[in-house]
């Protein structure tokens, strides 16, 4: 299982009003290319993102499906990227001080990426979620200071 971390400067409450609009998926995960529509009841357990992976001309739809929700503390996806398989994706949230420690647990579950060695998969997977991660640290961090909740530590542009 792939583990990647990081500190962001901001509230769990702030990362989770991210991590709960599922219009917001495709801005913050790696290989989602477009959100074709969201399921009226999520992030509610059984929900799905309904998105497409890969680049144009070449997309394939699929989903995303919620697990478990405890929010602000852990959201946990079963995400489908096919051909290459299915996955199951854990975040969590630990506030520390005004800050949030966020955690991405990431392994396959079923189709081809379970025939790759773990230890591989795991650098593919850590690559690719620390890259997650900062997308969603801009956008956790801007909603924080858009909220006045860390506006001196949030990243803001100016044109």
């Amino acid at each position: 299982m792939s583990r990647t971390t990081k500190v962001m400067n901001c509230s769990p409450e702030d990362v989770f009003d991210i991590l709960t609009d599922g219009w917001n998926y495709a801005t913050w995960v790696v290989g989602a290319a477009r959100i074709r529509s969201v399921d009226s009841d999520f992030p509610k357990p059984g929900a799905k993102i309904h998105h497409s992976v890969g680049v144009w001309p070449m997309l394939i739809s699929d989903d995303t499906e919620v697990e478990r929700l405890e929010e602000p503390r852990e959201l946990q996806l079963r995400v489908k990227a096919w051909p290459t398989g299915e996955g199951r994706v854990r975040i969590t949230c630990t506030p520390r001080g005004r800050q949030t420690e966020v955690v991405i647990e990431e392994e396959s579950v079923s189709g081809p990426a379970t025939l790759m060695p773990t230890a591989l998969e795991n650098v593919i997977l850590h690559l690719r979620n620390v890259e997650t991660l900062r997308r969603l640290t801009y956008l956790a961090e801007s909603r924080a200071g858009q909220n006045g909740d860390n506006g001196s530590q949030a990243r803001t542009h100016k044109r």
